[in-house]
Protein backbone atom coordinates (compact mmCIF):
# COMPACT_ATOMS: atom_id res chain seq x y z
CA UNK A 1 0.00 0.00 0.00
CA UNK A 2 1.24 3.53 -0.68
CA UNK A 3 0.89 5.41 2.04
CA UNK A 4 1.30 8.83 0.26
CA UNK A 5 -2.97 7.58 -1.45
CA UNK A 6 -4.00 6.96 2.13
CA UNK A 7 -6.42 10.50 1.34
CA UNK A 8 -4.12 12.07 4.37
CA UNK A 9 -3.42 15.28 1.97
CA UNK A 10 -6.07 17.67 2.33
CA UNK A 11 -7.07 16.91 6.35
CA UNK A 12 -5.96 18.27 9.35
CA UNK A 13 -4.19 15.26 9.88
CA UNK A 14 -1.69 15.79 7.05
CA UNK A 15 -1.25 19.42 8.35
CA UNK A 16 0.11 18.54 11.39
CA UNK A 17 2.51 15.88 10.53
CA UNK A 18 4.06 18.12 7.95
CA UNK A 19 5.97 19.29 10.83
CA UNK A 20 7.43 16.30 11.78
CA UNK A 21 11.30 15.39 10.39
CA UNK A 22 10.85 13.51 7.30
CA UNK A 23 11.62 9.52 8.59
CA UNK A 24 8.81 10.14 11.44
CA UNK A 25 6.56 12.33 9.08
CA UNK A 26 6.82 9.17 7.10
CA UNK A 27 5.68 6.77 9.72
CA UNK A 28 2.91 9.20 10.95
CA UNK A 29 1.48 8.23 7.35
CA UNK A 30 2.05 4.56 7.04
CA UNK A 31 0.05 4.31 10.39
CA UNK A 32 -2.47 6.95 9.04
CA UNK A 33 -2.94 4.45 5.94
CA UNK A 34 -3.20 1.50 8.20
CA UNK A 35 -6.22 3.17 9.76
CA UNK A 36 -7.63 4.55 7.03
CA UNK A 37 -7.67 1.08 5.18
CA UNK A 38 -9.19 -0.90 7.80
CA UNK A 39 -12.12 2.48 9.26
CA UNK A 40 -12.66 2.24 5.35
CA UNK A 41 -13.45 -1.56 5.97
CA UNK A 42 -15.81 -1.09 8.88
CA UNK A 43 -17.04 1.82 7.39
CA UNK A 44 -18.29 -0.07 4.23
CA UNK A 45 -16.06 2.85 1.88
CA UNK A 46 -13.70 0.11 1.05
CA UNK A 47 -16.79 -2.36 -0.85
CA UNK A 48 -15.53 -5.41 0.27
CA UNK A 49 -17.68 -8.41 0.32
CA UNK A 50 -16.84 -9.89 3.53
CA UNK A 51 -15.78 -7.03 5.91
CA UNK A 52 -15.13 -9.69 9.04
CA UNK A 53 -12.73 -11.53 6.46
CA UNK A 54 -11.09 -8.69 5.59
CA UNK A 55 -10.19 -7.54 8.90
CA UNK A 56 -9.74 -10.76 10.13
CA UNK A 57 -6.80 -10.68 7.03
CA UNK A 58 -5.35 -7.72 8.43
CA UNK A 59 -4.99 -9.21 12.00
CA UNK A 60 -3.03 -12.26 10.46
CA UNK A 61 -0.91 -9.97 8.59
CA UNK A 62 0.14 -7.48 11.54
CA UNK A 63 0.66 -10.69 13.20
CA UNK A 64 2.81 -11.85 10.53
CA UNK A 65 4.56 -8.69 9.99
CA UNK A 66 5.75 -9.29 14.61
CA UNK A 67 6.87 -12.73 13.68
CA UNK A 68 9.21 -12.20 10.85
CA UNK A 69 7.15 -13.21 8.19
CA UNK A 70 5.79 -12.23 5.19
CA UNK A 71 3.22 -9.70 6.25
CA UNK A 72 1.31 -9.13 2.84
CA UNK A 73 -0.85 -6.11 2.89
CA UNK A 74 0.84 -4.94 5.89
CA UNK A 75 4.61 -5.34 4.95
CA UNK A 76 4.73 -1.06 4.10
CA UNK A 77 4.18 -0.74 8.06
CA UNK A 78 7.69 -2.33 8.65
CA UNK A 79 10.24 0.27 8.52
CA UNK A 80 7.89 2.02 11.15
CA UNK A 81 7.67 -0.71 13.78
CA UNK A 82 11.33 -1.69 13.32
CA UNK A 83 12.52 2.37 13.69
CA UNK A 84 10.06 3.28 16.63
CA UNK A 85 9.36 0.13 18.53
CA UNK A 86 5.58 0.02 17.93
CA UNK A 87 3.26 -2.44 19.16
CA UNK A 88 1.47 -5.03 18.06
CA UNK A 89 -0.70 -4.88 20.57
CA UNK A 90 -1.83 -1.32 19.74
CA UNK A 91 -2.33 -2.00 16.06
CA UNK A 92 -4.74 -4.85 16.93
CA UNK A 93 -6.54 -2.87 19.38
CA UNK A 94 -7.42 -0.24 16.21
CA UNK A 95 -8.74 -3.46 14.38
CA UNK A 96 -10.92 -4.11 17.28
CA UNK A 97 -12.81 -1.08 17.56
CA UNK A 98 -13.46 -1.39 13.56
CA UNK A 99 -14.93 -4.66 14.69
CA UNK A 100 -17.30 -3.02 17.14
CA UNK A 101 -18.64 -0.32 14.62
CA UNK A 102 -18.75 -3.75 12.52
CA UNK A 103 -21.18 -5.84 15.50
CA UNK A 104 -23.49 -2.50 15.41
CA UNK A 105 -24.52 -0.05 14.53
CA UNK A 106 -23.49 0.91 17.91
CA UNK A 107 -26.75 3.13 19.55
CA UNK A 108 -26.35 4.81 22.75
CA UNK A 109 -23.34 2.82 24.61
CA UNK A 110 -22.75 2.93 28.37
CA UNK A 111 -20.00 4.39 29.32
CA UNK A 112 -17.58 1.93 29.84
CA UNK A 113 -18.29 0.54 26.27
CA UNK A 114 -18.21 4.24 24.51
CA UNK A 115 -15.04 4.40 26.85
CA UNK A 116 -13.50 1.12 25.23
CA UNK A 117 -14.60 2.25 21.89
CA UNK A 118 -12.66 5.33 22.12
CA UNK A 119 -9.38 3.62 23.71
CA UNK A 120 -9.36 1.12 20.52
CA UNK A 121 -9.82 3.85 17.73
CA UNK A 122 -8.72 6.77 18.97
CA UNK A 123 -5.89 5.87 22.14
CA UNK A 124 -4.53 3.05 20.22
CA UNK A 125 -3.42 5.57 17.24
CA UNK A 126 -2.06 7.60 19.80
CA UNK A 127 -0.15 5.33 21.60
CA UNK A 128 1.69 4.22 18.44
CA UNK A 129 1.92 8.18 17.55
CA UNK A 130 3.40 9.08 20.36
CA UNK A 131 6.26 6.91 20.02
CA UNK A 132 7.25 8.35 16.49
CA UNK A 133 6.99 11.72 18.27
CA UNK A 134 9.30 10.61 20.21
CA UNK A 135 8.02 10.64 24.05
CA UNK A 136 8.93 8.78 26.70
CA UNK A 137 6.83 5.27 27.76
CA UNK A 138 5.23 7.40 31.07
CA UNK A 139 4.18 10.64 29.58
CA UNK A 140 3.35 9.15 26.05
CA UNK A 141 1.05 6.82 27.00
CA UNK A 142 -0.74 9.37 29.04
CA UNK A 143 -1.00 12.06 26.29
CA UNK A 144 -2.71 8.83 24.06
CA UNK A 145 -5.26 8.30 26.81
CA UNK A 146 -6.25 11.96 27.17
CA UNK A 147 -5.82 13.79 23.92
CA UNK A 148 -6.93 10.25 21.87
CA UNK A 149 -10.15 10.63 24.27
CA UNK A 150 -10.51 14.25 23.60
CA UNK A 151 -10.58 14.27 19.82
CA UNK A 152 -12.81 10.98 19.43
CA UNK A 153 -15.20 12.95 21.92
CA UNK A 154 -14.91 16.00 20.04
CA UNK A 155 -15.62 14.02 16.60
CA UNK A 156 -18.63 12.19 18.05
CA UNK A 157 -20.06 15.73 18.80
CA UNK A 158 -19.04 16.83 15.63
CA UNK A 159 -20.46 13.83 13.30
CA UNK A 160 -23.80 13.29 15.33
CA UNK A 161 -25.75 14.10 12.02
CA UNK A 162 -23.53 11.77 10.08
CA UNK A 163 -23.41 9.23 12.69
CA UNK A 164 -27.35 8.88 12.84
CA UNK A 165 -27.28 8.66 8.90
CA UNK A 166 -25.68 5.92 9.34
CA UNK A 167 -27.90 4.25 11.90
CA UNK A 168 -24.92 5.23 14.78
CA UNK A 169 -25.57 7.05 18.22
CA UNK A 170 -22.26 7.62 19.75
CA UNK A 171 -23.44 9.75 22.92
CA UNK A 172 -23.75 7.73 26.38
CA UNK A 173 -26.86 6.26 27.25
CA UNK A 174 -26.42 7.53 30.92
CA UNK A 175 -26.15 11.10 29.57
CA UNK A 176 -29.22 10.33 27.49
CA UNK A 177 -31.05 8.89 30.27
CA UNK A 178 -30.16 11.84 32.37
CA UNK A 179 -31.11 14.43 29.91
CA UNK A 180 -34.15 12.44 29.75
CA UNK A 181 -33.96 11.89 26.09
CA UNK A 182 -36.38 8.68 26.02
CA UNK A 183 -35.51 8.02 22.03
CA UNK A 184 -32.96 5.05 21.21
CA UNK A 185 -33.42 5.59 17.18
CA UNK A 186 -30.68 7.65 16.11
CA UNK A 187 -32.54 10.44 14.33
CA UNK A 188 -35.62 10.70 16.98
CA UNK A 189 -33.04 11.05 19.73
CA UNK A 190 -30.97 14.10 17.52
CA UNK A 191 -34.35 16.03 17.42
CA UNK A 192 -35.29 15.72 20.86
CA UNK A 193 -35.79 19.10 22.51
CA UNK A 194 -32.91 18.13 25.15
CA UNK A 195 -30.35 16.70 23.23
CA UNK A 196 -28.16 19.71 24.02
CA UNK A 197 -28.15 18.56 27.89
CA UNK A 198 -27.54 14.74 26.48
CA UNK A 199 -23.86 16.22 24.56
CA UNK A 200 -23.04 18.59 27.86
CA UNK A 201 -21.52 15.35 29.87
CA UNK A 202 -19.28 14.58 26.72
CA UNK A 203 -18.26 18.15 26.18
CA UNK A 204 -17.09 18.55 29.53
CA UNK A 205 -15.21 15.24 29.53
CA UNK A 206 -13.63 16.16 26.15
CA UNK A 207 -12.59 19.37 27.79
CA UNK A 208 -11.22 17.58 31.28
CA UNK A 209 -9.26 15.77 28.85
CA UNK A 210 -7.75 18.18 26.92
CA UNK A 211 -6.81 19.94 29.97
CA UNK A 212 -4.89 16.89 30.76
CA UNK A 213 -3.04 16.44 27.61
CA UNK A 214 -2.25 20.03 27.92
CA UNK A 215 -0.55 19.30 31.28
CA UNK A 216 1.49 16.54 29.68
CA UNK A 217 2.33 18.53 26.53
CA UNK A 218 3.82 21.54 29.16
CA UNK A 219 6.06 18.92 30.39
CA UNK A 220 7.35 17.25 27.60
CA UNK A 221 10.26 18.42 25.56
CA UNK A 222 8.96 20.20 23.12
CA UNK A 223 10.42 18.86 19.87
CA UNK A 224 8.36 15.86 20.99
CA UNK A 225 4.94 17.42 21.07
CA UNK A 226 4.96 19.77 18.05
CA UNK A 227 2.03 17.59 16.12
CA UNK A 228 -0.03 16.59 19.10
CA UNK A 229 0.06 20.47 20.21
CA UNK A 230 -0.98 21.52 16.87
CA UNK A 231 -4.18 19.07 17.12
CA UNK A 232 -5.04 19.39 20.33
CA UNK A 233 -5.02 23.30 19.23
CA UNK A 234 -7.01 22.84 16.16
CA UNK A 235 -9.87 20.29 17.72
CA UNK A 236 -10.35 22.12 20.80
CA UNK A 237 -11.44 25.08 19.03
CA UNK A 238 -13.76 22.95 17.25
CA UNK A 239 -15.10 21.49 20.58
CA UNK A 240 -15.46 25.16 21.71
CA UNK A 241 -17.37 25.80 18.26
CA UNK A 242 -20.02 23.35 18.73
CA UNK A 243 -20.69 24.47 22.40
CA UNK A 244 -21.57 27.99 20.91
CA UNK A 245 -23.55 26.77 18.14
CA UNK A 246 -25.74 24.53 20.49
CA UNK A 247 -27.25 21.42 19.03
CA UNK A 248 -30.59 22.85 17.99
CA UNK A 249 -31.55 22.07 14.59
CA UNK A 250 -30.88 22.79 12.33
CA UNK A 251 -26.83 22.36 12.88
CA UNK A 252 -23.70 24.04 10.76
CA UNK A 253 -21.66 21.84 10.20
CA UNK A 254 -18.27 22.34 12.13
CA UNK A 255 -14.94 21.45 10.61
CA UNK A 256 -11.43 22.49 11.32
CA UNK A 257 -10.91 26.38 10.87
CA UNK A 258 -8.24 26.32 8.37
CA UNK A 259 -6.75 29.64 8.89
CA UNK A 260 -6.61 28.84 12.91
CA UNK A 261 -4.72 25.48 11.54
CA UNK A 262 -2.37 27.08 8.86
CA UNK A 263 -1.45 29.69 12.10
CA UNK A 264 -1.18 26.67 14.11
CA UNK A 265 1.31 25.12 11.67
CA UNK A 266 3.66 28.16 11.79
CA UNK A 267 3.13 28.18 15.82
CA UNK A 268 4.26 24.81 16.38
CA UNK A 269 6.25 24.00 13.40
CA UNK A 270 8.33 27.00 14.15
CA UNK A 271 8.44 26.44 18.35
Amino acid sequence: MNSQDSGAAGSSFYAGMRILPRDRRQAMYDVYAFCRAVDDIADGDAHVADPRAELNAWRADIDALYAGGPAGRAAFLKNAVARYGLKRADFQAVIDGMEMDLNGPIVAPDAATLDLYCDRVASAVGRLSVRIFGLGEEPGTALAHHLGRALQLTNILRDLDEDAANGRLYLPRESLVEACVEARAPRDALSHPALAAACRPTIEKARAHFAEADKIMRAAPRAAVRAPRLMAYAYRDVLERLDRRGFATPRARIGVNKPRLLFGVLKWGLW
